[in-house]
This record gives structure tokens, C-alpha cells and sequence, in this order.
């Protein structure tokens, strides 16, 4: 049987060499890039079976690049590693798409512990696709049919929660959920003005799926 693979997103290199070290030790196979734009240009070719991403990467959000993920059809699990351990970031992790979350500094056995649990369900998740929609969390852009449109980082949220659940209804609290801070005081009708920006946005791109209104649920996309 062969060795589950584990991809690495972390910029400080020595926290890098650190876990692909110390995965390897531990058995795994174990793939390292620096940024999230290393992860989008390969993440095509690696067949991981799971994914740690540091949330405070020097080109892009780790939160935005796993909805990218995601919006792609790629459900790999995602364990985020951050520096920050409030509430409302780990909410923002888990309505990004990820499967778990570790706060720096950590206990490497800890990391492994995790990692195992999240192999163990990860046979257990369905891909999504989106039809050719691509999401690009380092330039916040969608493109689609050769074009591509620059999206707010709100815009590129709430699409990724759309595009993630392709043919499905979401919620409008969902949505809020994943556009904005916990807490934030959000006006009941800012969520259709972006909603209408983003319709704008996606009719300029050849082929891209439409976003239709579910009466008295929220939203559709595909």
C-alpha cells in the first residue's frame, strides 16, 4: 500500500524542512511549495491525500486558496496551520472549506495525530465541479472561456461558497457566513447587491454558469 502523500503550502522555510522532515519520518510522502500560486500551477499533477496549509501565505489567503480548491472539484482534506486561535478565525477556516485547523506553535504529534484522522474520513468526500468556472485566490479573479474577471476579496468569498456547492441551493445565511467576520453588521440587502455585481461579473465571461435566485432559501450556482 502506498504511502499517503501530504502537501505542504508553508512560506517559512524552516518550518517547511521542519515538517517534510518529520512527515517522512512518520511515513508519509510529502510534497513542499511556498506559495499559493506554486500550489495552483501543480495541484492538477499531485494526487494528495491531504493538504496542510499555512492560512498567512505571502501571495493569497489560505482560507481563499482552499475555496479555490474546492470550487475546482478538489475535496482533499485541508488542515490549516495559523498564528491565530480566536474564534472567529477558526470559523472563517471551516467556512472556507477546511477540514481542521492547528495553532502555531504546535506539537508536531499533535500534527500527525490529525493528519491520520483526516486520512481516515477522507475516503468519505464527494468532488464538486463547477463546469470550466476556475477560481484564482492569488489574483482574486474567476475566469472562464479565456476570459477572466478581477473579484473583490467579498465577491471571491461568497462565488467560492456558491461554485463549492455547484447545483445546490445556499442558504443565505451560509453565504453571509462566508463573506463576512463573525459579527459583522451586515444589512439585509448588501448580500443581493453583491450578488448582483457578481452576475454582472460572471455574464462578461463566456460559458460561466449562471447564479439564480432560490426564493425564500438564497442562492444557485451551475
Amino acid at each position: 500500500m502506498p504511502a499517503p502523500r501530504i502537501v505542504i503550502v508553508e512560506d517559512d522555510a524552516e518550518l517547511q524542512r521542519v515538517l517534510v522532515r518529520g512527515l517522512g519520518e512518520e511515513g508519509f510522502e510529502t510534497a513542499a511549495v511556498g506559495t499559493g500560486a506554486a500550489l495552483l500551477e501543480r495541484a492538477g499533477d499531485w494526487a494528495a491525500d491531504a493538504l496542510v496549509i499555512d492560512v498567512g501565505l505571502p501571495d493569497a489567503d489560505g482560507r481563499d486558496l482552499c475555496q479555490a480548491l474546492r470550487a475546482q472539484g478538489i475535496q482533499t482534506p485541508v488542515l490549516f496551520l495559523t498564528a491565530h486561535d480566536a474564534v472567529p478565525d477558526r470559523v472563517a477556516g471551516f467556512n472556507a472549506g477546511g477540514d481542521d485547523y492547528l495553532t502555531k506553535p504546535f506539537d508536531f504529534d499533535e500534527l500527525v495525530a490529525r493528519l491520520r484522522s483526516l486520512l481516515r474520513r477522507g475516503g468519505n468526500d464527494t468532488a464538486v465541479e463547477v463546469g470550466p468556472l476556475r477560481l484564482d485566490p492569488v489574483a482574486h479573479a474567476a475566469s472562464c472561456g479565456g476570459k477572466s474577471t478581477t473579484l473583490t476579496p467579498t465577491e471571491f468569498r461568497l462565488l467560492g461558497a456558491l461554485a463549492g456547492r455547484s447545483g445546490e441551493a445556499v442558504r443565505r445565511r451560509e453565504l453571509l457566513g462566508a463573506g463576512w467576520p463573525p459579527g459583522a453588521i451586515v444589512h439585509d440587502n448588501t448580500l443581493d447587491v453583491y450578488i448582483a455585481r457578481l452576475r454582472r461579473k460572471l455574464r462578461a465571461l463566456p460559458g460561466a454558469p449562471d447564479i439564480t435566485t432560490v426564493h425564500g432559501v438564497g442562492y444557485r450556482i451551475g
